[in-house]
């Protein structure tokens, strides 16, 4: 069986009108990521930081998945548990396309964290404003998103298969922060092959085997139908 690793950036959802993490100006949507994404933000003014997610939150469900995630759902549907797809975008469109193998190494929009006791639960609502955590009956909850200078999630889990895997697809990511920025590489020393599907190549630490430049929603499909080919 061909095991797959599929790590999926910005530039993927970008084609479903997600705005990407941040500009050439270093802004995340008109704010400087240090005022909504670090945990000295939320201690100094979780106001604007809830709102700023809450606002995000509700944009998420005015969007859809596109032709590439739609893409990874199927090759999922015939590779099975050949294939992870790894995220480092925190919304929920490979689910809604049909993925179920999915790991947020950066959380997700849709769930909220309990800042005392940890428990990370479903939430669709808006944080502003929101009763204590049911679990420990007094914590704050705040957005389930790994902030500057948390450890991503699930970090073991997706080592383990990126070593193990015989083919690495980066999708949509400039493979610039690490952990992720080391995948492409690990996979690389233990003999994957790696593929780069972005709209520009990105500067990596070890060259891919293969490139394709483009849409992500035109070369997935076109890169999946190949795999499902010849599997």
């Amino acid at each position: 069986m061909t095991r797959v690793v599929a790590l999926t950036g910005a530039g993927i959802s970008a084609e479903s009108g997600v705005a990407t993490f941040r500009d050439s100006g270093g802004l995340w949507e008109g704010h400087d990521v240090h005022d909504v994404a670090t945990p000295e933000a939320f201690a100094r003014d979780p106001e604007t930081v809830q709102r700023f997610y809450d606002a995000r939150r509700r944009h998420l469900r005015t969007v859809a998945p596109n032709a590439a995630h739609r893409a990874l759902a199927r090759l999922e549907g015939a590779l099975g548990e050949g294939l992870l797809v790894v995220t480092q975008n925190v919304d929920d469109l490979h689910e809604r396309a049909g993925s179920r193998r999915v790991v947020h190494m950066h959380g997700e929009l849709a769930r909220a964290r309990c800042v005392d006791c940890g428990a990370r639960i479903p939430w669709a609502r808006d944080l502003r404003g929101a009763d204590p955590c049911d679990r420990c009956g007094h914590g704050v909850l705040r957005p389930d998103v790994v902030w500057f200078g948390e450890i991503p999630y699930d970090t073991e889990r997706i080592e383990q298969a990126v070593v193990a895997c015989d083919l690495f697809v980066s999708i949509g990511t400039s493979g610039a922060v690490y952990p992720a920025a080391g995948y492409a590489a690990l996979a690389t020393a233990f003999g994957a092959r790696t593929i780069e599907i972005n709209l520009a190549p990105a500067a990596a630490d070890v060259p891919f085997d293969e490139v394709r430049a483009g849409a992500a929603g035109v070369e997935v499909p076109r890169w999946v139908d190949e795999i499902i080919a010849g599997a």
